[in-house]
């Protein structure tokens, strides 16, 4: 099986999760070593981003610059009163494709990867597809 899906909790209403380590986790399992692997957030409140991961303030600021993007005071329409979590969403995105050499993720020296909750607490998932590199 090349795919698979995992579920995380958010603690947060507005946080970035680090999924890195379950996506390399996967990777491992798969005995994966040249290709792609694709991810997928199927929630229209959260998205996914790579960005760095070894000072959370970086965390703290992208979180704080999407609220002051999108402000909490414009008339929405949308009745659920979460139209502002699925605008942010739209501006992050819902997918990622990253490399794999030799069996690791192709990711820079401070990069990581993350889930980005807009709406939590919540249970989510995102689901992962490894693409392989055909032998010449």
């Amino acid at each position: 099986m090349n795919s698979d899906t995992f579920t995380l909790k958010t603690a947060g209403h507005m946080e970035m999760v680090d999924i890195t380590g379950n996506v390399q986790r996967f990777i491992h399992t798969q005995k994966h070593e040249e290709g792609y692997c694709y991810l997928f957030n199927p929630h229209t409140t959260a998205g996914l981003t790579i960005n760095e991961g070894a000072d959370p303030d970086v965390q703290t600021d992208i979180i704080n610059a999407f609220q002051r993007m999108v402000p909490k005071d414009i008339p929405y329409r949308h009745a659920e009163g979460n139209s502002r979590s699925h605008v942010m969403a739209s501006l992050m995105g819902s997918h990622l494709t990253i490399a794999v050499e030799n069996g690791q993720l192709r990711l820079g020296t401070w990069q990581r990867i993350f889930f980005c909750e807009f709406d939590g607490p919540r249970t989510r998932k995102v689901h992962l597809r490894l693409h392989r590199i055909p032998e010449p």
